[in-house]
């Protein structure tokens, strides 16, 4: 069983495309199932209104699911029941500490969007979030205890990684909300999902979701990260390349039959310029056709 995770944060642009292409054709090739999940929790990034154009995209596509979409905002109780599971199992702890008080702090900083290795300064000070709040006046978020160095895995695409893992990382924020490693876990056990297809820029993130599937007495999926689609710089696809959106390119006019055909070529499962529609893409699909190497999604000449 797989899933779709689209994140209204933004309209789906042709990375997300590829990434859902791909996770479609995996799945439905066995003839599995795929669900859809919509990931709303990201805080003020989330642009509610985005929800129907993503729908309406993957539909526009041909991408289509099983059962009802799924909204994480609909489900804050089952994250909060499982913050308070780690805590009662001794894996997670209030934390107080600031953003800049971790990088003041840290010795040896990471780089990546979640900032320097936590140096455990908040480790058995509080005995929970109410007393670390009655201690110093600050809400406390919630971190999960790492006790290793690394976490090592198989994936499904780049295979055997170390899976280092640097230090304590939040699960729960400050204002109580789930922070997405947990989220994912959660939702992923619950909907019964036994195969991850994503971007390879959360390949440092699995390692952290091994360790809460374990915490929690989960089985965690098979995990298949596969290279982004870049820009003419190398960086991941954005708006600095240009618009390479769905609803930009519908609106010009573009069919979803030369998307997809274009998504299949950076698959390695067409020619450049073809056109196809994804259920002709079946019994094209291997894994082993993608290229081990970011490919450029940017060439906005193919649509002219």
């Amino acid at each position: 069983m797989g899933r779709l995770a689209p994140s209204p944060t933004g309209a789906l642009h042709l990375g997300n495309a590829r990434t859902f292409l791909l996770a479609w054709l995996s799945v439905r090739s066995r003839g599995g199932t795929l669900l859809l999940r919509i990931e709303d929790i990201d805080g003020p990034r989330v642009k509610p209104e985005t929800i129907a154009g993503t729908l309406a995209d993957l539909r526009w596509l041909g991408l289509d699911w099983d059962g009802e979409p799924v909204l994480q905002s609909d489900r804050l109780g089952h994250y909060e029941a499982a913050a308070a599971r780690l805590v009662a199992a001794g894996h997670a702890y209030a934390c107080v500490c600031s953003r800049s008080e971790v990088e003041a702090a840290a010795s040896a900083p990471h780089a990546g969007d979640e900032g320097p290795a936590y140096p455990g300064t908040c480790r058995g000070r509080f005995t929970d979030r109410a007393a670390a709040r009655a201690a110093t006046g600050r809400d406390a978020a919630l971190r999960f205890r790492v006790d290793v160095a690394a976490v090592p895995f198989d994936d499904g695409f780049v295979g055997p990684q170390r899976g280092a893992v640097h230090g304590d990382f939040v699960v729960q924020k400050r204002d109580g909300g789930p922070a997405y490693q947990l989220a994912v876990v959660v939702d992923d056990a619950a909907q019964g999902v036994t195969e991850v297809v994503r971007a390879d820029d959360l390949l440092p993130s699995t390692p952290r979701q091994l360790l809460l599937y374990r915490a929690l007495g989960l089985a965690a999926p098979q995990f298949v990260h596969v290279p982004l689609v870049v820009g003419g710089d190398g960086r991941r696809l954005a708006k600095r390349h240009g618009d390479t959106s769905l609803r930009h390119l519908r609106a010009r006019g573009v069919t979803a039959a030369a998307v997809v055909g274009y998504l299949a070529f950076l698959c390695g499962l067409g020619p450049r310029g073809g056109s196809a529609l994804p259920g002709d893409l079946l019994g094209r699909f291997a894994w082993q056709r993608l290229s081990r190497q970011p490919v450029r999604g940017d060439d906005h000449g193919l649509f002219a």
